[in-house]
Protein backbone atom coordinates (compact mmCIF):
# COMPACT_ATOMS: atom_id res chain seq x y z
CA UNK A 1 0.00 0.00 0.00
CA UNK A 2 1.55 3.95 -1.19
CA UNK A 3 0.97 6.13 1.82
CA UNK A 4 1.54 9.90 1.01
CA UNK A 5 1.37 12.64 4.19
CA UNK A 6 0.97 16.26 3.86
CA UNK A 7 0.30 19.73 5.13
CA UNK A 8 -2.79 21.81 4.55
CA UNK A 9 -2.31 25.39 5.25
CA UNK A 10 -4.99 27.40 6.05
CA UNK A 11 -5.46 30.84 7.02
CA UNK A 12 -8.66 33.65 7.76
CA UNK A 13 -9.49 35.14 4.79
CA UNK A 14 -12.25 37.69 3.83
CA UNK A 15 -14.63 35.32 2.80
CA UNK A 16 -14.22 32.50 5.57
CA UNK A 17 -11.13 30.14 5.83
CA UNK A 18 -8.75 29.82 2.81
CA UNK A 19 -6.46 26.32 2.10
CA UNK A 20 -3.36 26.28 0.02
CA UNK A 21 -3.54 23.53 -2.58
CA UNK A 22 -1.04 22.87 -5.37
CA UNK A 23 -2.27 21.97 -8.93
CA UNK A 24 -0.71 18.72 -10.20
CA UNK A 25 1.72 19.22 -12.74
CA UNK A 26 2.58 17.27 -15.91
CA UNK A 27 1.01 16.48 -18.82
CA UNK A 28 -2.00 14.37 -17.38
CA UNK A 29 -3.79 17.34 -15.67
CA UNK A 30 -2.62 20.31 -17.72
CA UNK A 31 -5.97 21.34 -18.76
CA UNK A 32 -7.78 19.94 -15.95
CA UNK A 33 -9.00 22.09 -13.01
CA UNK A 34 -11.59 20.22 -10.83
CA UNK A 35 -9.78 16.99 -8.89
CA UNK A 36 -6.04 18.01 -10.23
CA UNK A 37 -5.43 20.63 -7.16
CA UNK A 38 -4.26 18.72 -4.09
CA UNK A 39 -2.21 19.34 -0.58
CA UNK A 40 1.27 19.52 -0.90
CA UNK A 41 2.00 15.94 -0.17
CA UNK A 42 4.19 13.00 -1.05
CA UNK A 43 5.12 9.47 -0.78
CA UNK A 44 6.96 8.22 2.18
CA UNK A 45 8.46 4.66 3.63
CA UNK A 46 6.76 2.96 6.29
CA UNK A 47 10.08 3.52 8.25
CA UNK A 48 9.76 7.39 8.44
CA UNK A 49 7.34 9.05 10.61
CA UNK A 50 4.01 10.16 8.84
CA UNK A 51 4.98 13.80 10.44
CA UNK A 52 8.15 14.01 9.27
CA UNK A 53 7.43 12.93 5.78
CA UNK A 54 4.68 15.54 5.69
CA UNK A 55 6.99 18.47 6.86
CA UNK A 56 9.94 16.75 4.61
CA UNK A 57 7.49 16.61 1.19
CA UNK A 58 6.01 20.37 1.98
CA UNK A 59 9.70 21.41 1.57
CA UNK A 60 9.89 19.14 -1.69
CA UNK A 61 7.03 20.47 -3.56
CA UNK A 62 7.02 24.08 -2.94
CA UNK A 63 11.07 24.51 -2.25
CA UNK A 64 9.76 26.84 1.59
CA UNK A 65 10.81 25.61 4.35
CA UNK A 66 7.55 23.58 6.45
CA UNK A 67 5.77 26.53 8.37
CA UNK A 68 5.92 26.16 12.51
CA UNK A 69 2.84 26.32 14.08
CA UNK A 70 0.23 24.02 15.97
CA UNK A 71 -0.44 21.18 13.34
CA UNK A 72 -3.87 19.54 14.17
CA UNK A 73 -4.11 16.09 12.86
CA UNK A 74 -6.38 15.85 9.90
CA UNK A 75 -6.35 11.79 10.08
CA UNK A 76 -6.00 9.78 6.42
CA UNK A 77 -8.15 9.43 3.70
CA UNK A 78 -8.16 6.51 0.51
CA UNK A 79 -7.52 7.39 -2.89
CA UNK A 80 -9.52 6.01 -5.61
CA UNK A 81 -6.31 4.60 -6.57
CA UNK A 82 -5.84 3.24 -3.30
CA UNK A 83 -3.39 5.34 -1.55
CA UNK A 84 -3.45 6.66 1.69
CA UNK A 85 -3.10 10.45 2.46
CA UNK A 86 -2.14 11.41 6.31
CA UNK A 87 -2.84 15.32 6.60
CA UNK A 88 -1.93 17.89 9.46
CA UNK A 89 -3.41 21.42 8.99
CA UNK A 90 -1.26 24.13 10.08
CA UNK A 91 -2.40 28.19 10.45
CA UNK A 92 0.34 29.88 8.08
CA UNK A 93 0.33 32.77 5.50
CA UNK A 94 2.82 31.79 2.41
CA UNK A 95 2.81 33.70 -1.19
CA UNK A 96 2.36 31.17 -3.95
CA UNK A 97 4.73 33.17 -6.24
CA UNK A 98 7.73 32.20 -3.67
CA UNK A 99 7.06 28.80 -4.41
CA UNK A 100 10.34 26.73 -6.38
CA UNK A 101 8.53 23.32 -6.76
CA UNK A 102 10.06 19.99 -7.35
CA UNK A 103 10.38 18.21 -10.39
CA UNK A 104 9.31 14.80 -11.48
CA UNK A 105 10.80 13.16 -14.71
CA UNK A 106 8.75 10.63 -17.46
CA UNK A 107 8.32 9.19 -20.55
CA UNK A 108 6.51 12.22 -22.97
CA UNK A 109 5.01 11.51 -25.30
CA UNK A 110 4.15 8.25 -24.12
CA UNK A 111 6.07 5.65 -26.10
CA UNK A 112 8.15 8.55 -27.40
CA UNK A 113 11.73 7.22 -25.69
CA UNK A 114 11.93 11.01 -24.81
CA UNK A 115 12.03 12.24 -21.08
CA UNK A 116 11.06 15.00 -20.13
CA UNK A 117 10.82 16.78 -16.77
CA UNK A 118 7.70 18.40 -15.34
CA UNK A 119 7.03 20.41 -12.02
CA UNK A 120 5.41 18.61 -8.88
CA UNK A 121 2.67 21.16 -8.85
CA UNK A 122 2.67 23.73 -11.57
CA UNK A 123 0.99 26.23 -9.49
CA UNK A 124 -0.11 27.00 -5.84
CA UNK A 125 -3.10 29.17 -5.03
CA UNK A 126 -5.21 30.38 -1.68
CA UNK A 127 -8.80 28.62 -1.92
CA UNK A 128 -11.97 29.87 0.02
CA UNK A 129 -12.96 26.03 1.42
CA UNK A 130 -16.27 25.96 -0.97
CA UNK A 131 -14.03 26.46 -4.16
CA UNK A 132 -11.23 24.00 -2.90
CA UNK A 133 -14.05 21.21 -2.62
CA UNK A 134 -14.75 22.08 -6.50
CA UNK A 135 -11.51 21.47 -7.23
CA UNK A 136 -9.19 19.29 -4.80
CA UNK A 137 -9.06 15.35 -5.63
CA UNK A 138 -11.91 13.98 -4.40
CA UNK A 139 -11.25 11.82 -0.96
CA UNK A 140 -8.81 15.01 0.34
CA UNK A 141 -12.17 16.92 0.39
CA UNK A 142 -12.61 15.13 4.06
CA UNK A 143 -9.49 16.88 4.91
CA UNK A 144 -11.74 20.31 4.60
CA UNK A 145 -14.19 19.14 6.28
CA UNK A 146 -12.23 17.82 9.21
CA UNK A 147 -10.72 21.07 9.29
CA UNK A 148 -13.56 22.92 9.21
CA UNK A 149 -15.15 20.85 12.58
CA UNK A 150 -11.50 21.72 14.64
CA UNK A 151 -12.27 25.67 13.61
CA UNK A 152 -15.45 25.51 15.01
Amino acid sequence: MRRSAGLLLHRPGDGGTEVLLGHMGGPFHARRDAGSWTIPKGEYDPAEPAWEAARREFEEELGLPPPDGEAVPLGEVRQAGGKVVTAWAVEADLDPATIAPGTFRMEWPPRSGRIEEFPELDRVAWFTVDRAREVIVKAQAAFLDRLAEHSH
